[in-house]
């Protein structure tokens, strides 16, 4: 069976409008039953298992509910307001058919994902997601393969759905992922990288001082400050040029080979921010401030140590 996309959107688009406010601010609840029993656990669990991550991640609170357990106890966990996606392929398995009385009590909504729309799930269910294919891709054509791709497909879109309904953003998507380089490229703040060293010289400071803090810093700059105002930065590269220069360096001062108008960022900018401008001047460090006051030095290799790109 195939899916094209547009259509996918637009049917499960229709479905959450009409289940209404029960997905949009209520849990969802995903049943994901055992097609037969003695078989052990159905791919149809697996794949619901998968659904809920997804929700979970996309901004609808989910929860995974196996048929076998649901009528010894789990079925509190099913409150009123809820949606209840149901997985069976065949939609007529024993461990389904005693749950939908109480699943059609218990919740607000009931939708069956099933590749038989005659099915006693169907029939029941107040919303059906025809997952039907003419065969299954395996040699046998017995394993669930096309039936639980479909399955998988619809879940995704349903998920894409609510995002778009519920205006899910990249900064949304960050809060629940905090943990990962995406989360930390979305929401960390430069501030959480900056360097323990903060060299700094003053304008008359001799090269000798010079060369002590940038040396010191580990990051081969030192940012030239007088009376809390960055005046410029002086880095490795600066100092072997004047030695390419001068004969006699003893008089040379902090002034004398300083790179005026360094590029900065401030402490409470994202830190992706930071990469961008490091990538856009192909330069190793950036000056980092505080009210535009020197507060110290953010390095290309930290952000990019930290999965900040």
């Amino acid at each position: 069976s195939s899916l094209r996309i547009q259509p996918m959107r637009t049917l499960v688009l229709s479905l959450v409008v009409l289940i209404g406010v029960g997905v949009l601010h209520a849990p969802t609840t995903s049943a994901a039953p055992v097609q037969n029993l003695a078989r052990g656990a159905s791919k149809s669990a697996h794949v619901a298992n998968k659904i809920v991550a997804t929700l979970n991640s996309t901004g609808t609170p989910s929860q995974f509910l196996h048929a076998a357990e649901a009528i010894h106890g789990d079925l509190g966990v099913i409150q009123k307001q809820d949606v209840v996606l149901c997985i069976s392929y065949s939609g007529n398995s024993p461990e389904i058919v005693n749950l939908i009385p109480f699943l059609k009590e218990y919740s607000a909504a009931l939708i069956a994902m099933t590749g038989n729309p005659e099915s006693k799930l169907a029939k029941a269910a107040d919303i059906v997601l025809d997952t039907h294919v003419d065969k299954e891709a395996c040699p046998n054509k017995l394993a669930p393969t096309s039936s639980t791709t479909v399955q998988m497909a619809l879940g995704d879109a349903l998920a894409v759905c609510l995002m778009d309904l519920k205006d899910f953003k990249e900064i949304d998507f960050a809060k629940f992922h905090p943990g990962g380089s995406l989360g930390k490229n979305l929401t960390a703040k430069v501030e959480q990288f900056v360097s323990k060293n903060k060299p700094e010289v003053t304008s008359q400071a001799s090269i000798r001082d010079v060369i002590i803090s940038v040396s010191g810093s580990k990051h081969g700059i030192t940012v030239v400050v007088e009376n809390g105002e960055i005046i410029g930065v002086i880095t490795d590269g600066d100092i072997r040029r004047m030695l390419l220069d001068q004969d006699d360096i003893s008089q040379v001062k902090a002034s004398d080979i300083i790179s005026k108008n360094p590029k900065t960022i401030d402490k409470n900018s994202l830190a992706k921010e930071a990469m961008l401008i490091l990538k856009q001047y192909n330069i190793g460090q950036l000056v980092v401030t505080d009210q535009n006051q020197y507060y110290g030095i953010i390095d290309i290799h930290k952000l990019l140590d930290e999965g900040i790109n």
